[in-house]
Parts: C-alpha cells; sequence; structure tokens
C-alpha cells in the first residue's frame, strides 16, 4: 500500500495541469469569444473535478487492510473513474447546449490569433501531464491514472479540434464553423466518458485479469503442471492496481505435506515474480480423490462423499 500512497503525487500534477489549463483556456475564450473555446476550457473544470476525486479516491486506496476491509481498500480507485466518467458525460451535455445555441445565432470571433497561441500553450500542458500519467498508470498498474491520462489525452485531441474550427472560421469567415466543431468535440468527449464509465463497471463487478495477465498465470502454472501434478479452479479479478489470483494444485495423494507446500509456495513465488501487485491463492488436493474435482464450478453442487464417511473431530 506504500506504494499506492506515492500515487497521490501524480494526482496532485494532474490538478495543477487542470487548473493552469483551465485559466488558459477561459482566457482564449474571453479573448475570441468562441464557444468551440470555451466548450474546450469546461472540459477543463471536469479534468479538475476529476483530478480531485482521484486524489481522493487513491488516497482511501492507499490505506493498509485493516478488520473490516481484509482485502484492502484499493477498489476506491473504480469510484474515481466511474465519477470522472460521469463528469465528462455532464461536460459534454453542456458543451453541446451552448454549441446548438451559438449555431443558431452566430457571433463573430475576436483576436483569432491571440486566442489560438493561448489555447496551444494550454494543450501542451496538458500533453505533458497526460505522458506523465500514462507511464505512471503502466508502471503502478493504477485504473485511476490510466482514466485520469487518458481524459488529458482526449481534452488534446479537443483542443486540436477546436484550434481547427476557430482557424476555419478566421480562414473562411464561416461562423457556423465553430458551434459545428463544438457539437463534434461534444460527441468525442462522450465516447470518452463512456468507456472510462464502462471500465469502472467492469472493475466493480470483479472482472477477470485482462488476456495477457491470464497468460502470464497461464504459463506459471504450465511450468508446474503435468502428468502427476495437475491444476484447475483457476479464478481471477482485479481490483484497481491490485490483482487476486486463486487455483487448485492437484499432486499425488502419497505426498507429504511438506513437500505439498514446498510446491505451492514455489508457485506463488514465481506468479508474485512474474506479475506486480498480485495475492495468490492456492489450495491443495490429492489428485486421486474424486472430491477434489468437485470444485471447478464455482458453486460446488455435488459432493463424492457422504457425511457419514467424515472423521468425527
Amino acid at each position: 500500500m506504500a506504494q499506492q500512497g506515492t500515487l497521490t503525487r501524480f494526482a496532485w500534477l494532474s490538478i495543477t495541469a487542470a487548473i493552469v489549463t483551465m485559466g488558459l483556456k477561459t482566457a482564449a475564450y474571453l479573448l475570441t469569444g468562441s464557444v468551440g473555446l470555451l466548450s474546450d476550457a469546461m472540459e477543463s473544470l471536469v479534468n479538475l473535478a476529476g483530478a480531485l476525486m482521484a486524489l481522493a479516491m487513491l488516497t482511501i486506496a492507499a490505506r493498509p487492510a485493516d478488520e473490516d476491509h481484509a482485502y484492502g481498500h484499493s477498489k476506491a480507485e473504480y469510484f474515481s473513474s466511474g465519477v470522472e466518467g460521469s463528469l465528462i458525460l455532464i461536460a459534454a451535455i453542456s458543451i453541446a447546449v451552448a454549441a446548438v445555441q451559438r449555431l443558431i445565432t452566430p457571433k463573430p470571433l475576436e483576436q483569432i490569433g491571440l486566442g489560438l497561441l493561448v489555447s496551444v500553450a494550454a494543450s501542451l500542458v496538458n500533453l505533458f501531464a497526460a505522458l506523465i500519467l500514462l507511464r505512471a498508470a503502466k508502471s503502478y498498474s493504477s485504473i485511476t491514472l490510466k482514466a485520469n491520462a487518458h481524459h488529458l489525452l482526449t481534452d488534446v485531441w479537443t483542443s486540436i479540434g477546436v484550434l481547427v474550427g476557430v482557424g476555419l472560421v478566421a480562414v473562411t469567415g464561416w461562423q457556423k464553423l465553430d458551434p459545428i466543431v463544438a457539437i463534434i468535440v461534444a460527441g468525442n468527449i462522450v465516447w470518452s466518458g463512456v468507456r472510462i464509465v464502462r471500465e469502472s463497471v467492469f472493475g466493480l463487478m470483479d472482472a477477470s485479469l485482462p488476456v495477457e495477465d491470464l497468460s502470464v498465470v497461464q504459463g506459471v502454472m504450465d511450468r508446474h503442471c503435468g502428468a502427476d501434478i495437475q491444476c484447475h479452479a483457476l479464478r481471477t479479478r482485479q481490483s484497481g492496481s491490485r490483482k487476486f489470483v486463486s487455483f487448485h494444485v492437484l499432486v499425488p495423494g502419497d505426498w507429504t505435506v511438506n513437500r505439498g507446500h514446498d510446491l505451492l509456495e514455489q508457485m506463488e513465488t514465481d506468479l508474485r515474480n512474474a506479475l506486480p501487485n498480485v495475492t495468490v491463492f492456492t489450495h491443495l488436493e490429492s489428485i486421486h480423490d474424486p472430491v477434489s474435482w468437485d470444485d471447478i464450478p464455482l458453486d460446488r453442487s455435488t459432493c463424492s462423499r457422504q457425511d457419514n464417511d467424515l472423521p468425527i473431530p
């Protein structure tokens, strides 16, 4: 959890970038009167709200496991990405409404050159912050930083679209190009918001690990399993940056407890070395006991032994 605690500094970077870009884009809007630049500034406000939420959730996620949260608090990250995605959708609706109003009643743009320069500076700030966040998200497997980084990158592409729209207005003099581009921007923002919310829902629903991670897990299992040793009942899930893997290992019934334990310890060690931030649960079973094969489904519905066959404690 100490590792997650270090992630808050990246949230502060996102907050700083959002404040700077919001100020620059608002200035660009005030200089030009462009509704496209206004939409860009409004998305920066969403960036700030998302960054503040990310800071709060990363702080919670960094808390160690306790009596009420035996698996830690890492799922708090999904609340951050879910809220950020929802805020993006709200911002898109606001942008679309403003753009439609401007489309109905066009307004000439002013000081276009200066406004564009200010907006370009804001986009470079976002690009710099997004690249740092993407690198950190990959290093720490943080869905919060990943969502924040992609949101900033979306902002960069949005800004490029707005700049193109304002530039075309300056060249052609067709004022309706500005709100048209703003509507396109709103559509792009909707797609970004839906994607982020979708990833958050999958995380809260305990979806299995990505295919590439599952391949790593299967590779470790295959190295140790063979004719006399088999593995099954593999189950995985992701909780923020923390990965959970559980599976059963079936060995010959005449093995000693120590021998079976040594095998499981080696498999768990290999998996932790191959996959960062993973918590592994293993269960040792006899390959010759029919009951061992009843654990493949999530819920054991049958049992090969009758209750009266079990030893009396």
